[in-house]
C-alpha cells in the first residue's frame, strides 16, 4: 500500500523468528518472566514510553521481544497495571513535533515549506483522534487544540 504523503510504498511481510519461550534474554534465559514485568514496571514509573521501554529492554537487557516473554502486548501489559498515559504516545510525539514546528514558525513566517509539514502533522492527529476515540483509547469529547497541546507537552518535560 501506498504511503499517505509520498510516493513510495512501505516494506511489507516482514516477519519475527519464532523463539521458544524459554530462552528470552541472550543466553539460556538469563531472565525470567517476573524480573522483566519488574524492569517494565520500573522503567513506566520513571515516566519512560512503552516504545523506550522496548528499546531499552533490547538494549540494556537483551530481551529481544518482550511479547512473548509476556504473553501479551507491552501496551495491555502497562494497561493491566495501570502505567499507560491517558493520550496515546504516537499521538504525543506528533504533539510535541506541531508545538515545536509552530515555535518555528513564530519566529520564520516566511516558511512554506513549514507551514505545509505542519499540515500534515496536524491531519495526522486528527486522523489519530478519530481512530483512537472509535477504539475507545481517547474520550468522545477530546480535541486537539494546539494551546492546549502546547500547556500540555510543557507539562510532560
Amino acid at each position: 500500500m501506498a504511503r499517505m504523503h509520498t510516493k513510495k510504498r512501505g516494506k511489507s511481510k516482514s516477519r519475527k523468528p519464532i523463539l521458544d519461550s524459554s530462552t528470552f534474554g541472550k543466553g539460556a534465559g538469563e531472565l525470567s518472566k517476573e524480573q522483566i514485568e519488574n524492569i517494565i514496571i520500573d522503567y513506566a514509573k520513571q515516566g519512560t514510553s512503552p516504545e523506550m521501554i522496548g528499546e531499552l529492554l533490547k538494549r540494556k537487557h537483551g530481551v529481544m521481544y518482550p511479547r512473548q516473554a509476556l504473553g501479551m502486548r507491552m501496551k495491555d501489559f502497562l494497561k493491566e497495571k495501570e502505567l499507560l498515559n491517558s493520550i496515546p504516545s504516537d499521538m504525543l510525539n506528533l504533539m510535541k513535533k506541531s508545538v515545536n514546528m509552530r515555535k518555528h514558525l513564530q519566529s520564520n513566517k516566511q516558511d512554506i515549506y513549514g507551514t505545509i509539514r505542519l499540515k500534515r502533522v496536524e491531519a495526522k492527529i486528527w486522523r489519530l483522534t478519530k481512530y483512537y476515540i472509535k477504539t475507545g483509547e481517547l474520550e468522545a469529547k477530546w480535541r486537539y487544540d494546539p494551546k492546549t497541546a502546547e500547556l500540555l507537552i510543557r507539562g510532560k518535560s
